[in-house]
């Protein structure tokens, strides 16, 4: 280890042994389920071997951890000295981070909730935008986005994800012109949020799903590759306008359990202009695409496949 990293974790160490003092001495005994103590009691709060009893660890063990020592703790350790110490979400997430395990998570429930607040800033954005989870559910779109994309709107609520919609077009008339570049980079992001949730139920069923379902999916994703967000290139072709050129960029919601808005901003002049006649309504949908599908069938032929939900 060199120098720098030994210096930097007896910090972590102090600053950790720093926080749970802190914490220890602002719960009462009375607080923790205690019998009430003497009033001339000088401790302040609970006492350690208080909070290694009803924590269920050893006093040595907990007098080291908050002396600062170089000792490991588990996140079921963890959780009971959270719960000893009452430490709400944000507390709780801060215990994890100094002690250097996993990110703490909330319920899976919490996936798809949209804070209020948040659907003003979606509907005022001057750009197409939509709020996904971290399994690419679309928890949310703007009008720019849809009218984009009338094809998602057509579909069940429950395919409401970036996966299903990639995969449930024929390639003849897919929306990403560059999807051999650009699917690939979507499993990769999907794969490395799936490591915080391995082995919850949605997220398995989501990707057992995709791969019987899609070949492509299932090459990329036993490649392992993993991700992270970032300024993406996308390339879509529209049958009304035909190619639109955009920059995607996602933004972290904080606050939530892992949602993101992500962004698309018109990488040319072209596409600025094809996308305001779109949202002009000042286009004409073509009868019949190149591949010979129908506008109806490009907005609706996602409905004739079985739902992954």
């Amino acid at each position: 280890m060199t120098d720098l990293a030994a210096t930097k974790n007896a910090a972590r160490r102090t600053e950790l042994a720093d926080f749970l003092r802190s914490r220890r001495e602002r719960i009462s005994p009375e607080q923790a389920g205690l019998p009430p103590v003497p009033p001339r009691r000088r401790t302040p709060g609970l006492r350690r071997e208080e909070v290694a009893q009803l924590a269920g660890v050893g006093v040595t063990w907990y007098t080291w951890l908050e002396q600062g020592r170089q000792i490991n703790a588990s996140t079921q350790v963890l959780d009971a000295i959270a719960r000893t110490l009452q430490l709400d979400a944000a507390e709780h997430r801060h215990l994890y981070t100094l002690a250097k395990v996993p990110e703490l998570r909330a319920p899976e429930a919490e996936d798809c909730c949209l804070p209020a607040e948040i659907r003003p800033i979606l509907d005022g954005m001057g750009h197409i935008a939509t709020v996904v989870n971290e399994r690419f559910d679309m928890v949310a779109t703007n009008r720019r986005f849809d009218v984009l994309f009338p094809s998602v709107l057509a579909q069940a609520k429950q395919n409401h994800n970036v996966f299903w919609c990639m995969f449930n077009l024929p390639e003849c008339c897919h929306p990403f012109v560059n999807r051999h570049e650009t699917i690939p980079q979507m499993v990769a992001l999907l794969r490395a949020a799936y490591a915080r949730h391995v082995g919850e139920p949605s997220w398995e069923k989501l990707i057992r799903d995709l791969i019987a379902y899609s070949e492509v999916f299932a090459e990329c994703w036993s490649r392992n590759e993993v991700a992270a967000f970032g300024r993406q290139l996308r390339v879509y072709y529209q049958p009304a306008v035909g190619l639109l050129r955009f920059v995607s960029t996602s933004f972290g919601i904080h606050g939530t359990n892992g949602l993101r808005m992500q962004v698309m901003t018109p990488a040319d002049e072209s596409t600025a202009l094809a996308h305001a006649r779109l949202m002009a309504g000042d286009v004409e949908e073509p009868a019949v695409l190149p591949c010979g599908h129908t506008w109806r069938d490009w907005v609706s032929m996602r409905e004739e496949k079985a739902p992954l939900g």
